[in-house]
């Protein structure tokens, strides 16, 4: 959730920001001697003037992320979580700079941020949709395509190819990117009266009487089928049951071995049960078949 940024935190934050830009730079073997009394030895004083000498790094990067229209202040908080973690993995003796290790960490940490809070939606959740949220602005501003929630077929195809993913996921991307959130229970008028958004919403479940038609047609047919049912010797009861009523239908082996006899013998009683049912419910019914009450291939 973005903080809340009265007067007195954003002339905080400004102090903050102004000390941060103020800090020295490092020389390379002031950057290797600190990060080394950290790792070595837990220096937390090390630490301290190593992360703050880089507040300035995590700063620019923030900026560069406040189009997407939250906090500067938790951008740069989120940044600063990225910068510690760097410190943590930091190893001073594989040859590279604390900055550009300290870099990845906080741009990561940033850009996790963001997703998450840009939208009540998730999104980015894969690779190609990361690449496509931070990267699909830039892309249609070198076109000159900057407007609209779509892109021309020749523009769409353009992005695809330079940020390798589909042109479905380019056009999905756009169309999220081109407003923010919206409440269901925004007005629809501007005077704030009136209908809102939710009222025009379909439900697809079926209606009260649908549902009741539905239920007593249901108990219907399943009185219908019971009545047949009982027509059937013990034996060809427990074959229909067991194959074609259950949820997994036993095969016609497990059922011989569990009666005495071959499966040829099973689907014999099988095929004599399934004539007389359709025969018991054709008799009460008409063509079962053409009423729902079984399948056609019964």
């Amino acid at each position: 959730m973005a903080s809340i940024e009265t007067a007195d935190t954003l002339r905080a934050n400004r102090r903050f920001v102004k000390t941060a830009m103020q800090a020295r730079y490092l020389e390379e073997s002031e950057e290797h001697e600190l990060a080394v009394r950290w790792r070595a030895d837990g220096d937390e004083d090390a630490l301290h003037e190593l992360t703050t000498a880089y507040m300035r790094l995590v700063i620019s990067m923030a900026s560069k992320f406040r189009n997407y229209g939250l906090s500067h202040t938790d951008l740069i908080q989120e940044g600063s979580v990225g910068l510690m973690q760097a410190a943590a993995r930091f190893d001073p003796d594989r040859g590279v700079r604390f900055s550009t290790y300290a870099a990845w960490w906080i741009r990561a940490a940033i850009q996790d941020h963001v997703l998450r809070n840009w939208s009540i939606v998730r999104t980015g959740t894969t690779s190609s949709q990361k690449s496509l949220f931070f990267n699909l602005r830039r892309l249609r501003a070198l076109i000159h395509d900057v407007g609209g929630a779509q892109l021309s077929s020749e523009n769409r195809a353009y992005v695809a190819r330079q940020l390798k993913v589909s042109e479905d996921d380019v056009a999905v991307m756009a169309s999220r990117l081109s407003g923010p959130d919206r409440s269901l229970n925004a007005p629809l008028t501007e005077d704030g009266e009136g209908a809102t958004f939710q009222d025009f919403l379909v439900d697809g479940r079926p209606s009260p009487e649908t549902e009741v038609m539905l239920s007593r047609d249901a108990a219907t047919r399943s009185q219908w089928l019971t009545a047949a049912l009982d027509r059937l010797t013990p034996r060809e009861l427990q074959i229909i049951q067991e194959r074609r009523l259950a949820e997994d239908g036993k095969t016609l082996a497990a059922l011989g071995h569990d009666l005495g006899i071959s499966k040829e013998r099973v689907r014999q009683i099988e095929r004599q049960a399934l004539g007389k049912l359709r025969q018991a419910l054709t008799d009460d019914l008409g063509d079962p078949r053409e009423a729902g009450i079984v399948p056609a291939e019964i």
